[in-house]
């Protein structure tokens, strides 16, 4: 049976002591920024053409130029590019932030072109805060105005918590981590969380100057109380047999967004969601730990060797 054990760490001992290598930080990368958020909300229907011509693939062309006239009007979009105007007025911080991404990136992947970022608006699609692509990458700066901002009243808190400048850089190191994994082969569950360690595992080396807390998406407090009870969660995994169960409804249950992890007892809103990410991650941060093993072998590793290797003993 899973126990909750007492808070006993102060919260600012879950986060790990983050560092960024000297040879990442002498790394020159100047991103290019273009606030296609800003020419938009001065536009007007003259100005149609030219950013059509510039910014082509935000332009479906199965909307007519009437259609994008209105919108320059639209009374919802107004109030959006206001509100936007208000939280980020100009860029310089979060463009730094981003830069320091990309200088991991390219010391751990050199081989990676460097976008251009285009910041826009997308009526809150909170679904795709941040779109990646080989040269481009897309910002949705409405879904990151805060936490309680009242455009967010009505989607559920445990997502609305992330909307915030700070799960810029995390959102999309969630992106480019994607796209490095390797394709999950096996569907069990314990392939299924270690897929998601080895992502979380590679975005923590990413994002070295960020709190552990922020790039599980967790607050300082979730992220105690998945400490605490590592031990208990994976004897939980173990003494129900879900390890190697193909049930799909535990991707729900511990893996995907929501606002509590599903173990079916008394306490479940008491603890955070998605920590099979967590203990995913602590398998694969083991067996890192335990091999001399490089960052693209890890990627390509398939999930029963790493288990098989991890010493993983929570």
């Amino acid at each position: 049976m899973l126990i909750i054990l007492p808070l006993l760490v102060c919260l600012t001992s879950c986060t790990e002591d983050t560092k960024t290598p000297p040879e990442i930080k002498a790394m020159s990368v100047d991103m290019e920024v273009r606030r296609f958020d800003q020419l938009f909300a001065a536009a007007s229907k003259e100005d149609l053409a030219p950013l059509r011509k510039e910014f082509p693939y935000l332009f479906s062309k199965k909307f007519p130029d009437e259609y994008w006239a209105q919108r320059f009007a639209d009374t919802i979009q107004l109030e959006i590019n206001e509100e936007i105007a208000k939280v980020f007025p100009d860029f310089e911080s979060e463009k730094a932030s981003i830069e320091d991404l990309f200088r991991h990136i390219k010391y751990y992947f050199p081989e990676t072109t460097i976008p251009k970022i285009v910041t826009l608006t997308t009526e809150v699609d909170y679904r795709n805060k941040v779109v990646l692509a080989d040269s481009l990458l897309l910002v949705g700066l409405d879904t990151y105005l805060g936490a309680d901002h009242h455009f967010y009243v009505g989607i559920p808190k445990f997502q609305s918590k992330n909307f915030r400048k700070e799960q810029m850089p995390v959102d999309i190191a969630d992106a480019f981590a994607k796209t490095k994994t390797n394709r999950l082969r096996q569907k069990d569950f314990l392939s299924e969380i270690i897929h998601e360690g080895k992502k979380l595992y590679l975005m923590q080396l990413l994002l070295s100057e960020i709190p552990a807390h922020e790039v599980l998406g967790y607050t300082p407090e979730e992220l105690l109380f998945a400490q605490e009870n590592e031990k208990n969660m994976w004897e939980f995994f173990v003494k129900n047999e879900l390890l190697y169960s193909t049930d799909r409804k535990l991707l729900s249950r511990f893996i995907n967004p929501a606002p509590f992890s599903k173990f079916y007892l008394s306490f479940d809103n008491e603890t955070p969601g998605r920590v099979g990410r967590y203990i995913g991650h602590e398998i694969v941060k083991s067996y890192m730990d335990n091999n001399d093993v490089s960052l693209k072998v890890l990627l390509n590793q398939d999930a029963t060797i790493i288990f098989a290797n991890a010493k993983y003993k929570p």
